[in-house]
């Protein structure tokens, strides 16, 4: 009973999350196009905004392959706390809501919630990701590999601050 009381909570904090305005911050744009088959596959993550729904995660890593039905499946998974705990996975499934761009999807892990998923700066090599929704609740930045160039990355944060995401937020993932 605990735990259902635990999830409820944590889905109400990530719905209100999700609908809360940002003050004054300019209209988030994603990136002019992606070629969703190469963006399939795996995204190592590097950084993100902390969320509920990953609290205590370390090694995460997103695994994108495309479904019979033309959407893509999700799988999202990390160890708890260390890199020898527990593993955690979720799986789930977005679709594309701006065909002109395929940067814009929605993705979904359990109904009926849902959410969106931003395509904001991307590699021209796919070779990196950052990933967002319209009220800059949420950040991640993903990189092919376990480990980005620490140049890359700092070149990637000057133009979150540019989109006005607070970097205060952003946190570390830590990648054996």
């Amino acid at each position: 009973m605990i735990a259902l009381k635990q999830w409820w909570v944590s889905m109400g904090m990530l719905v209100s999350m999700m609908v809360s305005p940002v003050n004054g911050a300019k209209p988030l744009e994603t990136v002019s196009h992606v070629d969703l088959d190469r963006y399939l596959g795996k995204w190592y993550e590097i950084a993100r905004y902390d969320a509920p729904f990953q609290q205590g995660c370390v090694a995460s890593f997103a695994n994108y392959s495309l479904n019979s039905d033309g959407t893509l499946k999700v799988v999202n998974v990390c160890r708890d706390k260390t890199f020898d705990g527990k593993e955690r996975k979720a799986e789930g499934k977005a679709w594309v809501v701006d065909t002109v761009s395929n940067a814009k999807l929605k993705v979904q892990f359990f109904w009926p919630f849902k959410g969106d998923y931003w395509i904001i700066d991307l590699g021209k090599d796919y070779e990196y990701s950052v990933v967002s929704e319209p009220k800059r609740k949420f950040l991640w930045i993903l990189s092919r590999t376990p480990h980005m160039d620490e140049r890359v990355l700092e070149e990637i944060k000057a133009k979150l601050v540019n989109l006005e995401f607070d970097l205060t937020q952003l946190k570390n993932t830590p990648q054996p």
